[in-house]
């Protein structure tokens, strides 16, 4: 049975929302229908100000009901997220029960993650550093990518060689 669920988890700035949209499109290419939530939608973020743990475990209820509902309709949900707690994942984790997921860990090196957060320009600065410390959690993925020195185009094909089984 093929994956339903993909948890890309990694620190802000690690690519995971290019590597989410490479995703959708490779999957569409199979005719895989295929949406992706992102931590992003569910927060009203500003640049100069820090985004605290109880700020994502807030808006958690609320992206586990979608992600469910989007399961119960029949589509694959690519999930692009940085979980910074135990109580975190574990809402993820039970939300999850509902399908088939993968847990992918999104990482590239501290000086990309830094760069990308400059250039962006769009995340409180020592966002992506923080996030890298404190993400969760730090093993027992069922995929590990580097998406720093490997291409979305190339990470989107791993992770669908994965959740097809191939």
């Amino acid at each position: 049975m093929m994956k339903n669920i993909i948890l890309l988890n990694g620190p802000s700035s690690a690519g995971k929302s290019t590597l989410a949209a490479e995703l959708q499109k490779r999957l569409g290419g199979r005719g895989i229908d295929s949406v992706i939530i992102s931590i992003d939608d569910y927060m009203v973020t500003d640049p100069n100000e820090t985004i605290y743990e109880d700020d994502i475990f807030e808006v958690m209820p609320p992206m586990c009901r979608d992600l469910q509902a989007y399961v119960q309709s029949g589509k694959t949900v690519i999930v692009d997220h940085a979980i910074t707690s135990e109580r975190i994942y574990d809402m993820f984790l039970e939300a999850a029960a509902c399908g088939d997921a993968l847990t992918v860990k999104v990482s590239c090196d501290l000086e990309i993650l830094l760069r990308r957060e400059r250039e962006r320009g769009n995340r409180c600065p020592g966002s992506a550093e923080a996030s890298l410390r404190y993400l969760w959690p730090k093993d027992g993925y069922g995929l590990c990518i580097d998406n720093g020195n490997v291409s979305a185009a190339e990470n989107a094909e791993t992770i669908l060689k994965k959740i097809c089984g191939e």
